[in-house]
C-alpha cells in the first residue's frame, strides 16, 4: 500500500492455484482473482477443467479467466493441446462475461489467429506484453496490452516503441511477480510494489507525468476488470 498499489489481481495457473487465488481474494479486500490453466499444463486438460473454472468464475472476487494461452518457447505441452485448452478457456470467459488474460511466448501468429477466431469483440488482456511486432493487430482488435518489468530493460527498445504506439485506453502495467522484476531490481524476486518502476518507464515513454500514467492505467484496469 505504501507504494500506491491498492488493487492486485492474483493469477491461477491450474485448479489448485486458482482456488488459492480465490481464497486470497476472499481474505484480502484489495486482492482479486483470475482463474485458469497455464499452457504448460495443457496436456492434462479435460472437460472437467472447464467445469471447475466456470464454477469459480461465478465468485464475485473473480475478475478474469487466465492465465491461458500458448507457449512455443518451452513447449512443455503439445501445441495442439495448448490450442485446445486455450480455445476452451476463451469459451469459459465468454460465457462468464469475464476478460481473458493471455500468456503468449514465441507464439504470436497462433495467438492472434485463435483470439480472432474465438474472442472477437470480447475483452482480451495480453499479459506481460511481448509481441511488439503485432502492435497493429492488437490495436485493430482493441486488446489490452499489459506491460511488465521488461519494459524497463535497457535492450527493450521495441517494447517501449510499442508502448508509445498503442492506444492510451488499452495500456496496463503489472509485475508478473515473482518474476521479471524491473530495473533497478532486475534479477531479484519481484513483488507488487515494484510495479511503480514499470509505471515510471511507461510515463516516460508516453510523455506523461507519473500521476497521469497512474490515473490512466488505473482507469483502464477498472474498465476491463469491472471493479
Amino acid at each position: 500500500m505504501a507504494a500506491g498499489v491498492t488493487r492486485i489481481v492474483t493469477i491461477g495457473c491450474g485448479r489448485e492455484s486458482s482456488e488459492g487465488a480465490v481464497a486470497l481474494a476472499d481474505a484480502h479486500p484489495e486482492v482479486y482473482a483470475a482463474v485458469g490453466v497455464h499452457p504448460h499444463d495443457s496436456d492434462a486438460w479435460t472437460d472437467d477443467d472447464a467445469r471447475w473454472m466456470a464454477d469459480l468464475a461465478s465468485h464475485p472476487r473473480v475478475v478474469a479467466i487466465g492465465e491461458c494461452g500458448l507457449d512455443h518457447f518451452y513447449d512443455n505441452a503439445r501445441r495442439d493441446n495448448q490450442q485446445r485448452a486455450f480455445r476452451a478457456q476463451i469459451a469459459v470467459a465468454r460465457d462468464a462475461g469475464l476478460p481473458v488474460v493471455v500468456h503468449t511466448r514465441d507464439a504470436a501468429d497462433d495467438t492472434v489467429r485463435i483470439l480472432r477466431q474465438e474472442a472477437a469483440g470480447h475483452p482480451v488482456i495480453i499479459h506481460c506484453f511481448s509481441m511488439p511486432e503485432r502492435v497493429d493487430d492488437v490495436t485493430a482488435e482493441g486488446w489490452y496490452a499489459s506491460f511488465a518489468g521488461p519494459l524497463t530493460f535497457p535492450k527493450s527498445l521495441a517494447l517501449r516503441e510499442a508502448a508509445a504506439a498503442l492506444p492510451a485506453d488499452r495500456l496496463l502495467v503489472e509485475t508478473d511477480a515473482p518474476y521479471l522484476a524491473p530495473v533497478p531490481r532486475r534479477g531479484r524476486p519481484n513483488r507488487p510494489a515494484l510495479v511503480a518502476h514499470t509505471l515510471e518507464r511507461l510515463a516516460e515513454v508516453r510523455g506523461l507525468t507519473v500521476a497521469d500514467a497512474d490515473a490512466l492505467t488505473s482507469a483502464n484496469a477498472a474498465a476491463v476488470f469491472g471493479w
